[in-house]
């Protein structure tokens, strides 16, 4: 039987042979050698199971999920069992063609998936009734955080303090105390039911949850006014399915709305990945966080859609960026925006509705057994008050499969959802000792707060209500897009490899999808186990001793370790450091966390050959000894490059008694031959959608562990539900263990390469990256290297000399490789002008030819510009990407033929890739800022 690393890793041995002659060497074992500095080689065995083969990894994982209990799930607080239509699990969640592709800085080959986001954000906005949403979020709690940060940017008051509702899911109230404390925000807890409870004359901000965690359904237009009042800027959390029947937070003069869409037919995940929302009134579009899609029009005229504004804005920005999110949830916005297109707002205001009848109903029986309900209005959840008895009550509904939440100690909270059933009432009824009702309940929902608008009026949400329909939709948008099963994505520093059918097939099974994150810990020993197995092995593969899988991206991993190295100086009197040296060369988000960590950033530069500039650093420690906390680098560095002085440099920083952060986003160059925690760092983000195959699923999800050395430990993220420790940091997401629906993904990963697999994968990436840089680096500069001219897992290739005497850009080698059938490399990252490749294993001879050969035709082609052949501005390039529409017109005025245009050298003609749409104008759309689904006239000719 064929061993699972021979599947996942491209080239065989006979392929890896011709492409070490190419590089100039015998063997990989003296590649790596000689690419690898000595200094942190690391000669041991992983620690590791044997590899295991797909049927032992799925079986092992069956019984895992096994022992995990799958109740029914009516604890609610921002979770609920939900239904994905078979059409979107088997056509979205399981179809290579949306869950390989790339996020969509390529908009011409994204159409598809940039209109179910667009579609994602229409329904954000029109259920909220605010102005522009953003293309989603990491979860409610993150979406929270930005919505204050937001507030005290935009807001007119001047004060430090925001307040928060009572009333607010307790998980989004520990990542907003999380983000507020190092930016020297003050969080106020307040009651807005007590009348005695009077708003302070100085507040930025006011946090609402519509409705709150007690169920409970409030009017909230005269706090909300108040608030407006005092200059300050007011978020309400909301439930988008309750909206359907609720006056909308826009409504009532919310300025921001924030939530979750798991409910909208994503599974619980025991936590995640969900997507979360951010919604905003008009005029603060310009400050959303996060990825924002926009239309805009291409070369024709013709609309497209593309990502607007200040997306990656710390890539940027940097220091100054005010947010450090650089990605987004978009496959599960894209499962939540297709729900809404499936449902359409008759179906969703249906399934709202037969939910508050199941409460109301609820409501209604426990009433006429006796038990005291809260006088309130409520939407889905009941709170009853049975004193001395609640614990009780809890545990006989477990013991009839139903989980409920244990509020406090007389306290009892009953949330339903479109699962729930009349057995499932009847399973409550009997754990309060009460009757069944005879009847149904009364509406529940305050007659005052009920919707009067439309929603969801575009048409997009009325045509595809037959599954016939909503299959051939979900096609045409995976046609528009190019993605991993189509051809090679060769994107420096984003890994795009093989996502393997077996990793990702148990995330869609019950016992591993349908878990509630704060089911009884009895019930999550499968979930525990494998969680213990993969921090365990992650720990072994990194040299570190700790492991927290709790954040949800590498943006949050980088804020948590991070905020580690601060509560740690902090424990030990030295709370005074506060400055982050980061590398020039360093990923956007470093200096973006460091500032939302507290910390001051100190840029270290480069020398010529892209390495940190050592004699600069020490300068640099010297400057800012006193105050020094910690380093941020990138290793292999951001160029691509094994840094000779990287342990030199770990050893300054800790004379200097700061610590060291090595961002952990190319540990795919280091798996088997090197381990951070060994080498001099102290703390490490690890991207588990790069290194460790969870697909990048159209751009999210992904998960951001955090290692650290021992004495960092003691300060990984907590449980969002348990009391904050006086020298803890509290929670980076909404869940204990994040994106805990997906870690089957690396544990399977893992479990079938082994660790011998794992270190043949790593030499493949770097020979692979070699490769290239041999085969091209006679058309292309290669702009860094290492050792003996060897690069890591990437190399760049400058265009600036190219773009410089023929006028041909960056952009547009990046759009006519489009015309080849490829996704572009990283553009203009880390130096402008330039292109990164990173072949990554899992690309075979062939492909890595065929992208060669396209490389090297592109480049013939810039020479016929530059000699005048073809003009600057009428070429295969500056017209690139060619659609079949250009091609097939009746008129053709270009100066070379047709046949160039569509097929250049080397295109399968039967399989050629069109691209739905010409070059398109972002600068246009971001002057003409449209965030939401055009009407159709606008797709007319």
């Amino acid at each position: 039987m064929t061993a699972f690393a021979d599947r996942h890793i491209g080239p065989t041995p006979e392929d890896q042979r011709r492409m070490l002659d190419a590089v100039g060497y015998g063997s990989v074992d003296e590649l790596m050698d000689a690419a690898i500095p000595e200094v942190i080689r690391w000669h041991g065995t992983l620690d590791l199971p044997p590899a295991g083969t797909e049927e032992q990894a799925l079986a092992e994982l069956r019984a895992i999920a096994g022992r995990n209990t799958v109740a029914t799930s009516m604890i609610g607080l921002g979770y609920h069992g939900t239904h994905t239509p078979p059409v979107i699990r088997r056509n979205v969640l399981e179809n290579p063609a949306w869950y390989t592709a790339y996020t969509p800085y390529q908009p011409e080959i994204s159409q598809g998936r940039l209109e179910a986001l667009l579609n994602f954000q229409t329904m954000v906005a029109d259920l909220t009734g605010l102005a522009t949403a953003n293309a989603s979020m990491l979860d409610e709690g993150t979406a929270a955080a930005e919505a204050m940060t937001l507030a005290r940017r935009a807001g007119r008051s001047k004060s430090n303090v925001y307040l928060v509702d009572a009333d607010t899911l307790p998980q989004t109230l520990s990542v907003i105390g999380t983000r507020a404390e190092p930016l020297g925000i003050e969080v106020r807890i307040i009651d807005i039911d007590n009348p005695e409870t009077a708003l302070p004359d100085a507040f930025f901000g006011l946090h609402l949850q519509y409705p709150g965690a007690s169920g409970a359904v409030r009017d909230h237009a005269a706090v909300i006014a108040a608030a407006h009042e005092r200059g300050a800027l007011v978020t309400v959390a909301a439930d988008l399915l309750a909206l359907t029947l609720l006056r909308p937070p826009g409504e009532a003069g919310a300025d921001i709305a924030v939530g979750n869409t798991q409910r909208f037919g994503v599974p619980m995940g025991f936590g995640g990945p969900h997507a979360g929302y951010l919604v905003v009134r008009a005029g603060l579009e310009r400050m959303l966080p996060g990825r924002l899609v926009g239309v805009s029009r291409d070369a024709d005229g013709n609309p497209a859609y593309r990502l607007a504004l200040q997306t990656r804005e710390q890539h940027i920005r940097r220091e100054k960026a005010t947010s450090n999110i650089c990605t987004a949830q978009v496959l599960l916005a894209v499962i939540a925006s297709m729900y809404a297109v499936y449902h359409g707002p008759e179906g969703l205001r249906a399934i709202a509705e037969r939910t508050h009848a199941k409460a109301a109903r609820l409501a209604a029986g426990l009433r006429e057994g006796g038990v005291a309900l809260a006088e309130q209005p409520f939407f889905d959840t009941v709170t009853a008050t049975v004193p001395g008895r609640a614990a009780g009550v809890v545990a006989a509904a477990a013991e009839r499969g139903v989980n409920l939440r244990l509020a406090g100690p007389d306290t009892v909270g009953v949330a339903c959802d479109e699962t729930t059933t009349d057995a499932h009432l009847a399973a409550v009824f009997a754990a309060f000792g009460v009757a069944e009702p005879a009847g149904d309940g009364h509406d529940a929902l305050p007659p005052g707060l009920a919707r009067i608008t439309e929603f969801l009026t575009h048409p997009v949400f009325h045509a595809h209500r037959s599954e016939t329909a909503m299959l051939r939709y979900l096609r045409r948008l995976a046609d528009f897009d190019f993605a991993l099963d189509r051809g090679m994505i060769p994107l420096g520093s984003c890994t795009m490899k093989l996502n393997a059918t077996a990793e990702l097939e148990p995330i869609s099974w019950p016992g591993f999808a349908d878990l509630h994150p704060f089911a009884p810990a009895g019930q999550a020993a499968g979930y525990r186990e494998l969680i213990g197995q993969l921090e365990g092995w992650l720990a072994t593969l990194t040299g570190y001793d700790a492991v927290s899988v709790q954040p949800n991206a590498g943006s949050q991993g980088e804020l948590a370790g991070l905020l580690a190295i601060r509560a740690y100086h902090r424990a030990n009197g030295a709370g005074h450091r506060d400055v982050c040296l980061i590398p020039s060369s360093a990923h956007g988000t470093n200096a973006a966390s460091a500032v939302m960590a507290g910390m001051r950033v100190v840029v270290v530069a480069c020398d010529p050959e892209g390495n940190v500039d050592l004699a600069d650093l020490d300068r640099k420690i010297e400057a800012h000894r006193p105050a020094l906390a910690a380093i941020m680098v990138t290793y292999p560095s951001t160029h691509g490059v094994y840094e000779s002085g990287i342990a030199a440099l770990c050893a300054k920083v800790h004379d200097a008694g700061g610590q060291v952060y090595v961002d952990g986003a190319n540990l795919n160059a280091l798996l088997g031959y090197a381990k951070p925690g060994r080498f001099g760092a102290d703390v490490s983000h690890l991207n588990l959608h790069k290194t460790f195959c969870i697909p990048h699923g159209g751009g999210g999800p992904g998960v951001g562990p955090v290692a650290v050395r021992a004495h960092l430990a003691p300060y990984l993220p907590g449980d969002p539900l348990a009391p904050r420790r006086e020298d803890g940091v509290g929670s980076v997401s909404a869940a204990a263990h994040g994106s805990a629906g997906i870690l089957p993904i690396p544990w399977a990963y893992l479990r079938m390469m082994g660790g011998e697999g794992l270190t043949r994968a790593t030499a493949a990436a770097v020979l692979s990256a070699n490769y290239v840089a041999a085969r091209l680096r006679d058309h292309y500069p290669v702009l860094y290297a290492g050792n003996k001219g060897l690069v890591a897992h990437e190399c760049i290739l400058d265009l600036r000399p190219l773009t410089r005497a023929t006028g041909v850009t960056v952009d547009d080698v990046a759009k006519r490789l489009i015309d080849y059938g490829f996704h572009a490399p990283t553009m203009s990252f880390p130096v402008a002008g330039t292109l990164m490749v990173e072949p990554t294993e899992s690309e075979d001879l062939a492909e890595l030819d065929r992208f060669c050969a396209a490389m090297v035709a592109i480049r013939a082609e810039i020479d016929r510009v530059g000699s005048g052949e073809w003009p600057k501005g009428d070429n295969p390039l500056a017209n690139a990407p060619h659609t079949a529409q250009m091609v097939t017109g009746d008129e053709w005025r270009h100066p070379y033929p047709r046949s160039v245009a569509a097929y250049p050298a080397g295109v399968d003609r039967a399989g050629k890739y069109w691209p739905p749409v010409r070059r398109i104008d972002g600068a246009y759309g971001d002057r003409n800022l449209v965030c939401a689904c055009p009407p159709p006239e606008a797709f007319e000719q």
